[in-house]
């Protein structure tokens, strides 16, 4: 199984249509949301082609491979729009053996963990600066940001298959990359 990671796409139409494109191209069976989808938020500017309705019906066109989570941008007014569950805090898949703590990443964190097993992994947005290390045994990765990157990290995605786990820039270029073995 393959899936596509991105978070923090603030409304931004053209670089999320730049990540579908990447998306389509490799393939992947799911696309995983790690929050803030539609709106910019109050310490952001607005970001290139700013239009929360055309990422609302982009977004809904692919509502059956979406697994998403809730951002701290996210409201219940965006809920009300999107044709897929966006409201909790965290989502838990498996893979490979391996549980995948999915969650924005303004609650539980590298600095505040969620109680999960040793071998498992923590997957997050919102600091919008890429990351995949590991800490006391617990895989800890950000994909960053499609449309905001942070501290001068470029926009980036993250793509698991085959418990490698690649932080990739909208150009290609594999910016981070950990094995979850």
């Amino acid at each position: 199984m393959k899936l596509f990671f991105i978070s923090d796409i603030h409304g931004s139409a053209y670089y999320l249509e730049k990540a579908l494109h990447i998306f389509e191209k490799e393939k992947a069976d799911y696309l995983i949301l790690l929050g803030d989808e539609l709106y910019h938020g109050a310490r952001n500017p607005l970001p290139k082609e700013y239009n929360p309705k055309k990422v609302t019906e982009i977004l809904n066109s692919y509502k059956d491979k979406i697994i998403a989570v809730k951002g701290n941008c996210e409201s219940e007014v965006d809920q009300m729009v999107l044709k897929y569950p966006i409201m909790s805090d965290y989502s838990i898949i498996l893979y490979n053996g391996k549980r995948l703590f999915l969650t924005h990443g303004h609650i539980f964190n590298k600095d505040n963990m969620p109680n999960i097993s040793s071998g498992d992994a923590l997957i997050y947005g919102h600091t919008h600066i890429p990351l995949a290390e590991k800490i006391d045994n617990i895989f800890v990765i950000n994909p960053g940001s499609i449309t905001f990157p942070k501290e001068n990290t470029p926009h980036c995605y993250g793509i698991l298959k085959d418990n490698i786990f690649e932080i990739k820039t909208l150009e290609g270029d594999v910016f981070k990359k950990i094995s979850l073995i």
